[in-house]
């Protein structure tokens, strides 16, 4: 009898905890899908889709609620999307494979991208020290003046943003093209609001970085543009929206109501008429914290350069959100390109697998879902052949063993 009342007191137990386990779970889940999603992004115009979307009240109208903050730097973003305090960030389109492939991170470490925010925007601004000597687009000035300077003074700085990210790409193609020996020059790393300040007190000769901080440098005085991103490559991709692992599986719902209210937001910047209103909001101290004149008059593509060089007009190839689509779909094809850089400028000393990190971190059948959920075209060009508007060299990104053979260092 004792040996019977011991066993049933023993099921009796098992059978408790395994209630108590599955209502935990249960609880944990619900909890889970109440929470918000956080969002973070970095001070720049092309945090507009997020910050918009919040703005807009395009989030409430989907059913997700949705906190946004401000992060100070991209390695920031990058820590606080692995570890999940971030469900997900505006961020450097290329960021996932550089930390993924170890150039920016640790090796391994995923970080999944939704979709698309923007194309072009981009500039590279030089300090007046080189004011009269090299003008807008004039590459072949770069080098000589460079090396003019490292003649006198040993050293020229340039900064970027992130170890493989977008401003570091645009930064390193500039000095190939202009025929600028890499190794010749320092380059440094500097979160996006900072370039203005360090560059008036003398820590850099140049940097890359998003609007607004090359327009705020030249209403400033401290700088002028040179080029801009779209002059190296037209509609280049720029920004995604990309999140936590863990939460793009757990979460899909809310990810897709995520997106869906970013689309929105994407389609309604895209329109002229809004873009005042926009960079009125943006330029607001807990967005991007500058003036909403020198953000409005690169968002409509009115870009005053500096150094008595006045103003060039980008009609069509300025920065954009959407474009029918265009803009939005996360592209294998860029993905691989990026990957092809690293190998290009000695990040990486062997080939990675390419497509198959793209495959991995590239959330493209839920972009997909999502877009024919909302009626938005999905374009049919990704994995085809590509080059560069500035340097002319046709990327395959199903060989870019071939690529790598022939562009420039």
């Amino acid at each position: 009898m004792k040996t019977i009342k011991k066993q049933k007191t023993r099921i009796f137990k098992t059978a408790m905890l395994t209630l108590f386990a599955v209502l935990a779970s249960t609880f944990t889940a619900i909890t889970a899908q109440n929470d918000p999603v956080r969002l973070g992004f970095i001070p720049l115009t092309d945090c507009s889709p997020i910050v918009m979307a919040k703005e807009l009240g395009l989030f409430k109208k989907y059913g997700v609620e949705v906190v946004v903050t401000k992060e100070s730097s991209w390695a920031n973003v990058r820590d606080k999307i692995l570890t999940g305090e971030l469900d997900g960030a505006h961020c450097l389109y290329s960021m996932p494979f550089s930390v993924y492939t170890g150039v920016g991170g640790k090796a391994g470490s995923e970080m999944m991208i939704a979709m698309m925010l923007n194309i072009n925007g981009q500039a590279i601004t030089l300090s007046n020290d080189f004011c009269g000597k090299v003008s807008f687009k004039q590459m072949n000035k770069v080098t000589p003046v460079v090396a003019a300077k490292l003649k006198a003074e040993k050293e020229v700085t340039f900064a970027m943003t992130f170890p493989g990210g977008t401003h570091d790409l645009w930064l390193r193609n500039w000095m190939s093209i202009a025929g600028l020996n890499q190794k010749a020059v320092k380059i440094i790393t500097i979160p996006p609001p900072q370039m203005v300040a360090n560059m008036k007190v003398g820590n850099m000769d140049g940097y890359c970085v998003g609007e607004p901080w090359g327009g705020v440098a030249v209403k400033q005085g401290v700088g002028f543009t040179q080029i801009a991103s779209q002059d190296i490559w037209k509609d280049h991709p720029e920004k995604a929206l990309v999140v936590n692992k863990e939460f793009s599986s757990k979460r899909r719902e809310d990810l897709k109501k995520v997106m869906k209210a970013i689309m929105e937001a994407c389609i309604w910047l895209d329109n002229p008429v809004n873009r005042k209103k926009a960079a009125a909001i943006i330029g607001r101290a807990p967005y991007v914290n500058t003036s909403a004149d020198v953000i409005e008059s690169r968002l409509m593509g009115d870009y005053n350069l500096g150094c008595n060089q006045g103003v060039q007009v980008y009609a069509k190839d300025y920065m954009l959100f959407h474009k029918g689509g265009m803009v939005n779909y996360p592209r294998k094809s860029y993905a691989i390109w990026a990957m092809a850089q690293y190998v290009r400028f000695g990040y990486l000393k062997e080939a990675p697998n390419y497509k198959a990190i793209a495959d991995k971190l590239i959330l493209q059948d839920l972009y997909e879902e999502v877009a024919m959920s909302m009626k938005v075209k999905v374009p049919n060009d990704d994995m085809k052949p590509f080059s560069l508007t500035m340097d002319k060299t046709v990327f395959d990104p199903s060989n870019p063993a071939a690529y790598l053979k022939v562009v420039k260092r």
